[in-house]
């Protein structure tokens, strides 16, 4: 496999992790404001989410630094795209809840 293909393929998986990561983030903040104990949903999560990204980094690089840098770069990417997504969704809420209370 060539070098070329093997660094787009590890931007498209530090892609997922971040989506994960971050998805898994937003999740936990909208689970733990109806639970009764949020602290264990937001240690759980965080111990989990980390985890499963080290693994996935570790996986990913296997001995490439070139490989890393990429996937990171894909992580941060999936940050934006997370943020952008969950505050579109935000905004739609908050705009479907005000229309069920217009007069």
């Amino acid at each position: 496999m060539s070098e070329a293909l093997n660094l787009v393929l590890a931007l498209m998986a530090g892609v997922s992790l971040g989506a994960l990561f971050f998805g898994g983030l937003w999740w936990t903040v909208r689970k733990s404001f109806s639970s009764q104990q949020p602290a264990l949903w937001f240690l759980g999560s965080s111990l989990l989410r980390t985890m499963l990204v080290l693994i996935g980094f570790y996986f990913i690089a296997l001995g490439h630094w070139q490989r890393l840098v990429v996937s990171l770069l894909g992580f941060a990417m999936a940050r934006l795209m997370v943020t952008r997504l969950t505050r579109a969704l935000e905004r739609t809420s908050y705009i479907a809840q005000e229309a069920r209370h217009a007069p």
